[in-house]
Formats: C-alpha cells, structure tokens, sequence
C-alpha cells in the first residue's frame, strides 16, 4: 500500500515510478521505427531489384510478438537488420550512461531474445540471416540472394 502510494505521489510530481522509465525516455523509445528502417528499405529494394520477392513484418510462428523483417517462405530464410544500438553491435554499441543498469538489462535482453529466435527458426528448418544497420545493403543482397538460390536446388 506504501509502495502504490509513493508510486502515485511520483507520478503526480511528473516522475516515473520505481522500476519503470521515464516517461521521457518511453515516449522517445516508442517513437523508434521498428520496420521500414532506412537500412531495412535499401535491403528490400536491392532484393527486389534482383527479381527476388519476400514477405515483410512476417510473424514468427511459436513466438508471439516476434517479426522477422524479411521472409522467403518457400525457401524457409529468414533476414533480419539489426539497429547497432537496439541489438548490441560489437563495432558500434553505446551504454547510455543514465539508468545505466536498467539500459544493461534492456539491451542484454534484447540480444538474448534475438538468440533465442534463430534457434527457434532453426529448429522448425528456417534459416536465418542477420545484418547490422551500418553494412552495405548491396552485398546483403548479394548473399541473401545466394541463400534464396542454394535453397531452390
């Protein structure tokens, strides 16, 4: 009942409770595009432009809440482009330095559930592929297209 009270006393003085982000920081996070990305749209028109055609935003099966960016249903691929900070990039990740703990477990969490994706995926006979934001969208194309060709045979 304490906690509930001190919650709302925060609240009413324009501060998040205990445990949860700033309203601030949720409104900006929710802002944060999470298909159509710029790096997402060259991917998808370089494939396109190779006569390849996909899916997009497709659901994955087991997996409630979970999309891959790009599906070949026929040839069970899934691809992924990974936001350097969202996904934890080795070459571009940053730690934000306030609420540096629960930005740790968020990120952390992040790359944890994209693991247990492509072993989901793997498991029902998909494969996957995943590429960073910063890398060229051409040769991601160039090996998707590999991929989509290797599994026509």
């Amino acid at each position: 009942m304490a906690r509930e009270r001190e919650g709302a006393e925060r609240r009413s003085r324009g501060l998040a409770p205990f445990g949860t982000v700033p309203a601030t920081t949720s409104a900006r996070m929710s802002a944060q595009k999470r298909t159509n990305t710029t790096p997402e749209m060259l991917l998808r028109k370089q494939l396109h432009a190779k006569g390849l055609r996909y899916r997009v935003n497709m659901p994955i099966p087991g997996l409630p809440r979970r999309r891959a960016d790009i599906t070949f249903t026929r040839a069970k691929l899934a691809v992924f482009v990974d936001g350097c900070f969202w996904h934890r990039c080795p070459t571009h990740a940053t730690d934000p330095a306030t609420r540096g703990e629960w930005w740790r477990q968020k990120l952390d969490g992040n790359v944890a559930r994209d693991r247990e994706t492509d072993e989901h995926l793997r498991r029902l006979g998909w494969s996957v592929l995943r590429f960073w934001e910063h890398e060229d969208m051409e040769q991601a194309a160039r090996v998707v297209a590999a991929a989509v060709s290797r599994s026509d045979r």
